[in-house]
Parts: structure tokens; sequence; C-alpha cells
């Protein structure tokens, strides 16, 4: 099987060329199949953040190659990246515009990737579908498509950059610890919404997080970084019979 997303023997640097230079990722090697949802596990400092930064081009690859359906990406601009590529980040404000409101947020995502033109909007033309993706949410997210995103709570607006994020069902979607800013309860509701989303339409899907219950409950694969490397992949039936104390125990052989 071809790989959606290679990344083949990926360095990258920090403070390249002054004495704090530090190499993050060392020759990280990572196949990404379509239909993958991969649960990312490590330490602080493992690596996590700067991979998801590498693939979204918002970090340069120092040495190695990234390629997409075979094509070469590795110098491919953040911008261009767009087209393919989704990412929804930790802080519930990053992602959306504050002062837009729900629906328009909607509607930009709606063109995401697509070449920018004069033209009308037609958002009332889209309410009926903004409305209907929304409500799949299940917070009340529904009845505040005229609301400023910035008087949303932490939890509707954190959806909200969810399905701005896969409004255009990416070829890639990150998941950068995208429930840790939220109280226990609205992580738990976000995350049941996610996992929904992202196994009925099958979405390609990598997702950080410390939660080593979720990292064990939701995907089909988990992979575990440690000194930028990725010391762990399991997935299928193996990825079942994992146990939180098995790996708990593979973490302590790590550290």
């Amino acid at each position: 099987m071809t790989p959606l997303l290679s990344l083949k023997d990926i360095v990258t640097k920090v403070n390249t060329g002054t004495p704090n230079e530090v190499m993050i990722l060392q020759h990280l090697n990572l196949d990404i199949y379509d239909g993958d949802f991969i649960t990312v596990l490590g330490s602080n400092g493992a690596g996590k953040s700067t991979l998801f930064n590498t693939i979204g081009g918002g970090l340069p690859v120092d040495e190695g190659h990234i390629t997409l359906h075979g094509k070469d990406i590795t110098h491919t601009s953040v911008e261009k990246r767009t087209a393919f590529l989704a990412r929804v980040f930790q802080d519930p404000k990053m992602g959306t515009a504050p002062r837009m409101t729900v629906a328009e947020n909607l509607l930009l995502a709606l063109h995401r990737g697509k070449r920018r033109t004069l033209r009308l909007r037609r958002l009332k033309q889209q309410l009926p579908h903004f409305k209907a993706i929304t409500t799949t949410m299940q917070n009340g997210l529904e009845t505040r498509l005229n609301t400023a995103t910035e008087n949303l709570s932490g939890g509707q607006r954190q959806a909200l950059s969810f399905l701005m994020a896969t409004e255009q069902r990416p070829d890639l979607l990150l998941l950068d610890e995208h429930t840790a800013a939220l109280d226990p309860k609205t992580s738990a509701e976000l995350m049941h919404q996610t996992n929904e989303r992202v196994t009925q339409e099958n979405l390609t899907c990598l997702m950080i997080t410390h939660h080593l219950d979720d990292a064990l409950k939701y995907g089909n694969r988990l992979i575990v970084l440690d000194q930028g490397k990725i010391k762990f992949d399991v997935r299928g039936d193996e990825k079942k019979q994992l146990t939180k104390e098995k790996l708990l125990s593979f973490f302590d052989t790590i550290e």
C-alpha cells in the first residue's frame, strides 16, 4: 500500500547556526496511510509539536523529504499546504476570526485552499448547511450562527475550529491537543464528536494527546515519540490489546 504522506529521514533543527542550535527531529521516518487515525504520545520535548509544525510547513526541513501522494512537498509553503491540510490547535482562540460570526467563519472555511476572487459571499444560502453541521456538535452552537466568535464559550469555539478544519475534508487533519484547554466534561464531548466525524468520514488524522486513555480508546494506530524519533508504532488488533499498564511500562523504558 502506498502511503498518503511519507516523512523520510527528517531532521528539523531550531536556532540553526547559533550556539543554541538543537536538533529536535532526529532522522525521523513515518508513513501515514489513507484513513489512518493516529494518536501521538510523547513526553515534553519529545518532538510532537515539532512534528506537526514540520508537516504543516511552519518549520523548515533541514534534512530528508516529505511526500504527499508520492509528490515531494518538502519545501511547499504553509499557505499552499492549506489546500490539503487542516489543523486544530490547543488554544480555542486560534483558528477562528474573533470578530466574525460563527456563520462567517464557516464561510471562510468553505473556501479554504481555493483561489480568492471578488464575488458575492452568498452567506444566507449557506445557513441551512451551517446549522446542520453545527447541530452535530450538540453544544448549542447551531443557535449562535450570528454570534461573534469571541463571545462563544471555549468549548463552542473549539468545536467551531474543528468544524472549520473538516469542512473541506482535508487530505490530512492535525489535532494538536485540541481538547487540552477544556474542562473534563467539554473535553469528553468534543472528543466524542471528533471520533464520530473522523471515523464516519474516514478522515486521515494525527492527534497529539497527553491522555493515555484517549490514546488507547481512539484511533486505529498509536505512535510514541522520544528524543525526536518514533520509538513505538502499534496498530490494528495489536493496539486494541494494548493496556494502560503496558503503555506506562513502555514509557518507563524511555525515560
